[in-house]
């Protein structure tokens, strides 16, 4: 990098490639700080080298930045990690390798995933709009999976009820409609774990429009269920819920089922003269039995 008389400029070129190899050597050798400064520095001059070509300029830019964020890792500062890999990617996008980018972000979101739910959440987002965007639905619908399901996790349910209506859009436009049911599943969940059963009994209603779904054994469970919720009868619910239909699902979404309880105890309403008739006994229910088929024995009228 130094220049004299007979060397006015610096060779950026041959820098990198010495920056790159100090950076593999302090990283054979454990240090990973030193190993990080090294790349950082070696991104610093491809960054300088306007001699390169453009697509191998970005290519030896991201590669460098990206093993920067790997030596991050190994020192445990996962958020600094997550924050070179985004800013590589925006690169990226800049220079029109839109789905390098989305690879980038979504390599950065597992990477936080643990550590910063909120993050990787958000990153999976940037990546499947991303995709979107470059119409690779199929990935966009993976990362809007992923977010979704972490939503669930965190509690976060206002949102995750827009992620899962965003993946059942997407799956309904490229006609994969069975997986659309399973996404109204998890939209009931939901919603009755957000105690919105208006919310719950709109999204059944709406996906009668979805082929196929009127008469499936999806749309046969969600309409039980949502009675047994109606009715306060958690034995209907809990029974619905443990059925493999619902137990098969993604585990965040099977939890929703497992742990889902009605309002008012989950007690299942019973009329007055059933409750007389357990006092009385079985003779008493027998006769009150009689006792209304006499009533209406002359006819209703």
């Amino acid at each position: 990098l130094k220049t004299g008389l007979l060397k006015w400029k610096p060779d950026y070129d041959s820098a990198a490639t010495e920056y790159g190899k100090a950076a593999v050597a302090f990283k054979n050798a454990k240090q990973f700080d030193q190993a990080r400064e090294a790349c950082l520095r070696e991104a610093e001059a491809h960054e300088n080298n306007k001699a390169l070509n453009q697509i191998v300029h970005f290519f030896f830019l991201y590669r460098a930045y990206e093993q920067a964020g790997m030596m991050l890792k190994e020192m445990q500062r996962l958020p600094e990690a997550v924050q070179l890999i985004e800013k590589a990617s925006m690169m990226y996008l800049e220079n029109g390798t839109p789905d390098t980018a989305a690879i980038a972000l979504e390599r950065a979101g597992k990477l936080i995933e643990n550590v910063s739910p909120e993050k990787a959440v958000q990153l999976y987002q940037q990546a499947a709009s991303v995709f979107e965007n470059e119409e690779r639905l199929r990935q966009a619908l993976e990362m809007l999976g992923k977010a979704s399901r972490l939503l669930v996790r965190g509690r976060r349910l206002d949102e995750a009820a827009l992620s899962l209506q965003k993946e059942k859009s997407i799956y309904k436009e490229i006609e994969n409609y069975p997986t659309c049911y399973k996404k109204t599943i998890a939209q009931v969940l939901v919603h009755l774990h957000r105690n919105d059963y208006v919310a719950a009994e709109r999204c059944v209603r709406e996906s009668y429009s979805i082929p196929g779904f009127n008469g499936s054994e999806d749309c046969a469970a969600l309409e039980q269920l949502l009675e047994g919720y109606d009715q306060q009868d958690q034995d209907q619910v809990s029974e619905v819920c443990n059925s493999p239909l619902f137990k098969y699902m993604d585990n965040d979404y099977a939890k929703l089922g497992l742990t889902l309880v009605v309002p008012g105890g989950g007690i299942k309403k019973k009329s007055p003269n059933a409750a007389q008739d357990k006092a009385r006994g079985p003779a008493a229910v027998g006769s009150h039995a009689d006792e209304e088929e006499d009533e209406y024995s002359g006819g209703l009228c």
